[in-house]
């Protein structure tokens, strides 16, 4: 059969694999007896307005929903395969505390807050404070808006690349990163239109260029490019103009990641290449009960009237 592309896209879960289709949405994922463990859903956002599927619009929106879906099936993930039932057998060996309830209530949104104001300072205001602070003992700096927006940039990926690097060290994350490697295996032996077995699933690339990874790689790159054009000096000021361009951001990202994976010639595998790189710490070799959960996942979403090609 011809290779063909796929709108078909997935995410790496505590010992499982989600694949979100044009239709359906499928987990699954290993439970502590090592059985695959299968949930499907609606894909969400299937029946949004056409307004908010136009170019350019499309990608603040489809975001938005998968990060609210991810982390509901990554929650749902880390239930199925028995990291919440240990945390509550260490509970009941130590006995009630009182505080545990207060702890459950209070630590995601703590959490989270405490992680928006980390990639607040880490992101946007740690860039911008340090070029302020290198244009204080040369003030010719101030008026290159160009090395300015290239430096701020440069900055904020060489952040993201560390954190990734870091994460990849860790056990739990580095398992995790081995079922995104079967993930994208899958998908690429989908459209290569062979059978979904194991050994087909196997012989895949593990790099894909529509990879989550590369598109947050390639959004950090098209702020750069934007940022050239915003010539403000005042910092406040310049951080509020910053995150009212996020949307304008995010949607280029969007668009140039949906190029790369529907077409490929010069031009894409350029655009993919940052991405495609960065997946080296991110996409690891999965093992077959990992590639037997994606093709699990897999099978479940592939509409029957070809609405996923692209």
């Amino acid at each position: 059969m011809a290779d063909k592309k796929t709108s078909i896209g997935g995410q790496a879960l505590m010992e499982g694999i989600m694949m979100r289709g044009p239709e359906n949405t499928a987990m699954a994922v290993r439970n502590p007896q090592g059985e695959i463990v299968l949930e499907e859903t609606p894909t969400k956002g299937k029946d949004r307005a056409k307004f908010f599927k136009l170019p350019f619009i499309r990608g603040v929106f489809n975001m938005v929903d998968s990060l609210a879906s991810g982390y509901k099936y990554l929650m749902r993930s880390a239930e199925i395969c028995g990291i919440d039932e240990e945390e509550e057998k260490k509970r009941a060996e130590r006995g009630p505390k009182w505080y545990d309830k207060l702890m459950d209530s209070l630590i995601m949104p703590v959490a989270t807050v405490l992680a928006v104001v980390l990639c607040f300072a880490l992101f946007l205001w740690l860039p911008m404070q340090l070029w302020k602070w290198l244009a204080i003992p040369f003030p010719a700096l101030t008026e290159q808006y160009f090395l300015r927006a290239v430096f701020e940039g440069v900055l904020r990926i060489l952040v993201f690349v560390l954190y990734v690097w870091a994460t990849s060290l860790m056990k739990d994350i580095r398992r995790t990163y081995m079922y995104h490697g079967a993930e994208h295996k899958t998908i690429f032996c989908y459209e290569a239109g062979l059978p979904l077995t194991v050994e087909n699933v196997r012989r895949q690339k593990r790099f894909h260029p529509r990879c989550g990874t590369s598109f947050l790689i390639l959004t950090l790159i098209v702020s750069i490019v934007i940022s050239m054009f915003v010539r403000i000096d005042n910092l406040p000021l310049r951080m509020a103009v910053k995150l009212l361009l996020l949307p304008v951001i995010i949607g280029v990202g969007y668009e140039l990641i949906k190029l790369a994976g529907r077409k490929d010639n010069r031009l894409t595998r350029i655009i993919s290449a940052p991405g495609v790189a960065l997946q080296h710490l991110t996409v690891f070799e999965p093992d077959d009960s990992m590639i037997e959960c994606a093709i699990a996942a897999m099978e479940k979403v592939i509409p029957g009237d070809g609405s996923d090609l692209i």
